[in-house]
């Protein structure tokens, strides 16, 4: 089993692209179209590879929950990736910064960043392939 995609609901289809184009440079807008979602007109694509991908709707009213609160709601998503200070440069190219260092210690380092739409989205990278060093907990 594994994650296929994230459907997420945003205000602008090119501002988003602008952001989630400077993280995976690989991926591509892979179709997409427009329809009546719950009463809305909404244009729609898929933005991926072949096995993943993130599901965007346009017309997106409203805010995203206050990060800094403990409402109920997504606090973040994150992708591991081999190289993330490429990844901090290529979105600072495009206007986005640093919103959380996140962790780094001799295994791994994140950095977490704001979408255009208020969305969470945290990078990492790993050093080790070794699941009990990625993955350590205070309870160990």
């Amino acid at each position: 089993m594994r994650l296929e995609h994230l459907n997420l609901v945003v205000h602008d289809l090119d501002e988003t692209l602008v952001f989630y184009q400077a993280a995976f440079p690989h991926w591509r807008v892979r179709g997409g179209g427009e329809s009546i979602w719950h009463g809305t007109p909404r244009k729609w694509l898929h933005f991926g590879d072949d096995f993943h991908y993130l599901s965007f709707n346009d017309s997106g009213t409203g805010e995203v929950r206050d990060l800094k609160s403990n409402a109920l709601g997504l606090a973040h998503f994150a992708y591991a990736v081999d190289n993330i200070d490429a990844l901090v440069a290529r979105l600072a190219l495009v206007g986005f910064e640093v919103a959380i260092m996140g962790g780094h210690d001799p295994f791994y380092k994140s950095r977490y960043f704001i979408d255009p739409n208020g969305f969470e989205v945290e990078f990492v990278e790993y050093s080790t392939d070794i699941p009990s060093e990625r993955n350590q907990y205070d309870s160990e």
